[in-house]
């Protein structure tokens, strides 16, 4: 800064009363203080406490990798099911209009897809099943006790919850 304009400042402060260069620091670290003093201050007064609330936890699983959910473009139906597959048992070649979040609560499931793949899903895994017709797929029961799934389906508004599809020729070796 110019000599012009330091004095300028000093002057407009003797004017008006301000205090100086230390007086301002000293301001701003009482005010930091107190800001930071307002963090130990206890919150619980604007906290509303819960009553009459319990919960019970269905399934959990854990995913092979990252699960990336696609709700569909607008309005979505959202349901929330259970699906038993006894031994022996199959759910047919099917599709779904929007994406599946699926818990294996119980049992294993053995799923073979639209390219001929085959995925074994046990007790405490979770998966998304795609939508489309291109993820047909099928879901077995190839063990000696049921399948218990829990399923949300992210759907659009007004869609089945799954829609028959063509069997895949997935011969013996594929």
């Amino acid at each position: 800064m110019g000599a012009g304009r330091h004095g300028e400042r000093q002057g407009r402060q003797g004017q008006q009363g301000r205090p100086g260069r230390r007086s301002r620091l000293g301001r701003a670290l009482v005010v930091a203080g107190c800001v930071a003093a307002l963090g130990f201050v206890p919150s619980a007064a604007g906290a509303t406490p819960g009553s009459g609330v319990s919960a019970t936890v269905v399934a959990e699983g854990i995913s092979a990798g990252k699960l990336k959910v696609k709700a569909p473009k607008g309005r979505t139906d959202v349901t929330f099911r259970t699906i038993t597959i006894e031994p022996g048992g199959s759910t047919g070649w099917h599709t779904h209009r929007g994406q599946l979040i699926v818990v294996v609560k119980s049992g294993t499931l053995t799923r073979t897809l639209d390219d001929c793949s085959v995925e074994v899903s046990p007790a405490g895994t979770s998966f998304i099943e795609p939508s489309g017709k291109k993820h047909r797929h099928v879901g077995r029961n190839l063990g000696t006790e049921p399948v218990v799934l829990w399923v949300t389906y992210l759907l659009p508004e007004g869609s089945e919850l799954s829609d028959d599809a063509d069997a895949v020729g997935c011969g013996p070796g594929k």
